[in-house]
C-alpha cells in the first residue's frame, strides 16, 4: 500500500529553497481521483529515483495547496530548485507524470 497523503505540510518557502527535484503531490486520502491516480503517479516516480515525492493532503484553508492555486485533485506540481516547471491535474497514464518529469529535466 502506498503511503497517505499527510496533513503535516512544509512551509512554501522552504519549498522554494529546496534544491533538486519534487513531486508535489496534492490530495485527499478519501478522494477516489487520488486513489485511481495513485499507482499511476506511483509507477512514474518509481522509475525517476531522483525525484522526491511529497504527498500533501489538502482542502480549505491549506496554505500551501492555496499557495499553488490547487483546484482539483490530483495534482502533482513538479520543480526544480523550488521553481514550477510543470503539473499534472488528475493523470490518467503514469506517461502524463513521466512528461512532467521529463520537462524538469528527470
Amino acid at each position: 500500500m502506498a503511503a497517505p497523503y499527510v496533513t503535516s505540510q512544509p512551509e512554501r518557502s522552504a519549498i522554494d529553497a529546496t534544491q533538486g527535484l519534487i513531486a508535489l503531490d496534492f490530495g485527499a486520502n478519501w478522494c477516489g481521483y487520488c486513489r485511481a491516480a495513485e499507482p499511476l503517479i506511483d509507477q512514474a516516480l518509481a522509475e525517476n529515483p531522483a525525484a522526491r515525492h511529497i504527498k500533501v493532503e489538502d482542502g480549505p484553508g491549506r496554505p500551501l495547496g492555496r499557495s499553488f492555486r490547487i483546484k482539483l485533485w490530483p495534482t502533482v506540481v513538479v520543480l526544480k530548485d523550488g521553481q514550477e516547471v510543470a503539473r499534472v491535474v488528475r493523470p490518467v497514464d503514469a506517461d502524463a507524470v513521466r512528461q512532467a518529469l521529463a520537462q524538469a529535466g528527470a
